[in-house]
């Protein structure tokens, strides 16, 4: 229920629908008696859409997210396990187009966890995610696309483990950790993006699974030249908007549901 709730809302909360929802409805309300009211909602939804669309408002939203843990150096000592989370294969486009493994905007999950698998031959790769999709629940997974995709980058299927069944975050926690079952002392590395690293380290903190951020698919670029410029084009200032602030919100959410163990997850033990 939590998932279809979550999914369900937000559709109907993301900044840019809300947004869109004034222009629509103000527009509606110019031929009523209610004119003046439309008039100054048509106007608070387009301008809201400009600012959204062209400011950097998107990229000061991601900023502290991607900041929140640091990138690990090459030196690091070998891992036991590499975690990947799903969210980066489009499940439904690649049963579309007959198979072929079709990776969406964070791409880079897949492709950074294929370069350590080959960095550390030795270390067990773990890919979670199955399908979080609303409708077309009988298209193949994303974890069972993920093994054939890391299979064909040359990694060994005997090192692939793959977790099929959760469709959030919460479920790739508590599900990857009961699959892998980690011991004291290993060292597991966690791979997904920047942006999202902070909320998937205090949930896996919930989940008793102490593992180690390796942030990748980063949104910004960190410095003062892209927040002086404006966002173009205007789509991808909207989707930036959208998908940061449904993070923040997540943080929010997730801390109230007693499933992340900080507001804001940071470096260091888990909290009590």
């Amino acid at each position: 229920m939590f998932f279809y709730l979550s999914k369900i809302v937000w559709w109907v909360a993301a900044p840019s629908n809300v947004l869109i929802g004034f222009v629509l409805i103000g527009a509606v309300l110019l031929f009523t008696r209610w004119s003046r009211s439309g008039r100054r909602m048509v106007a608070f939804g387009a301008l809201g859409l400009l600012v959204c669309g062209m400011a950097p408002v998107g990229i000061m939203l991601a900023r502290p997210l991607e900041a929140r843990f640091p990138v690990l150096s090459q030196e690091m000592a070998p891992p036991t396990g590499i975690i990947v989370l799903g969210g980066s294969i489009d499940q439904i486009t690649t049963a579309a187009r007959g198979g072929q493994v079709v990776i969406g905007a964070a791409g880079s999950r897949i492709t950074e966890a294929a370069a350590l698998a080959h960095r550390y031959p030795q270390a067990r790769l773990v890919f979670t995610g199955g399908s979080n999709a609303l409708f077309a629940q009988d298209a193949e997974d994303e974890a069972a696309a993920a093994a054939r995709l890391f299979a064909q980058m040359g990694i060994a299927t005997a090192r692939i483990t793959i977790e099929r069944e959760s469709r959030n975050t919460w479920e790739n926690a508590v599900l990857t950790k009961a699959m892998v079952k980690p011991q004291p002392g290993e060292r597991w590395l966690l791979v997904t993006s920047a942006w999202h690293m902070p909320r998937s380290v205090g949930i896996f903190r919930v989940a008793g699974f102490d593992v180690i951020p390796y942030p990748v698919d980063f949104e910004s670029r960190n410095t003062d030249r892209e927040i002086r410029r404006p966002v173009l084009p205007m789509s991808r200032g909207l989707d930036l908007v959208d998908r940061m602030a449904r993070e923040w919100l997540g943080l929010l959410a997730y801390r109230v549901g007693g499933r992340t163990d900080a507001l804001f997850p940071a470096p260091g033990p888990a909290r009590p």
